[in-house]
């Protein structure tokens, strides 16, 4: 029940205080995001974890002027691959094969298969694949977040050119997907902190099929 409390007490934070958050709760919220699940274990996103002053108010002014960019602890940008492509993927299937010591043509005919199924889709279709994948570790990077006890502002509300732009991402194949500022919630100044959490009652928002 811990997880569950932890997103309980979480809210989407509309104001920081600026306290900086400690290494080792930093250090466990990126296990998590790391750790999360992605389809064929692609991982096909990496996150960018930016403490910089400078570069938090360039963020902030292509972010809507969302004081919590420059109020947070750090600021962490998931940026998915632009497209997938058979180098990329027989790059991660090596690293998998070095890692469990199996023979070096032990996943061709997946990759063969799963590439031949990527490959006609097009590039568009790709990089949402992708940035669908990155959802999943920034979900699991708020629920880490939660249980330290850090808080956190999902954020989709940001220019992702100008993002792109500021990270040199396009350099690395990569587009951004997502912010999400870490840091102290300021209670005094957050009009949100104190209003009760709203969700779907539970007979309207699971469905059961036996």
């Amino acid at each position: 029940m811990a997880l569950i409390e932890a997103l309980k007490w979480r809210y989407a934070t509309k104001k920081m205080n600026g306290q900086a958050v400690p290494q080792e709760k930093l250090d466990y919220i990126l296990e998590a995001a790391k750790l999360a699940p992605s389809s064929s274990g692609l991982q096909p996103y990496k996150v960018f974890v930016i403490s910089n002053p400078d570069l938090k108010e360039k963020l902030r002014a292509v972010s809507f002027d969302q004081s919590q960019v420059t109020d947070a602890s750090h600021v962490l940008v998931w940026a998915a691959w632009d497209g997938y492509s058979l180098e990329k993927i027989s790059a991660v299937f090596d690293r998998t094969i070095a890692e469990r010591g199996i023979p070096a043509d032990a996943m061709d005919e997946y990759k063969a298969r799963l590439w031949g199924m990527y490959e006609p889709l097009g590039q568009e279709w790709h990089a949402n694949h992708a940035a669908r994948q990155a959802y999943i570790s920034f979900g699991l990077a708020i629920a880490a977040a939660a249980e330290q006890k850090v808080d956190a502002t999902p954020m989709e509300g940001f220019i992702p050119a100008e993002v792109d732009k500021l990270l040199n991402l396009s350099e690395l194949g990569l587009k951004s997907v997502l912010v999400l500022p870490l840091g102290y919630r300021d209670e005094a100044n957050d009009w949100l902190v104190n209003l009760k959490k709203v969700r779907t009652p539970q007979d309207e928002f699971i469905t059961e099929i036996k």
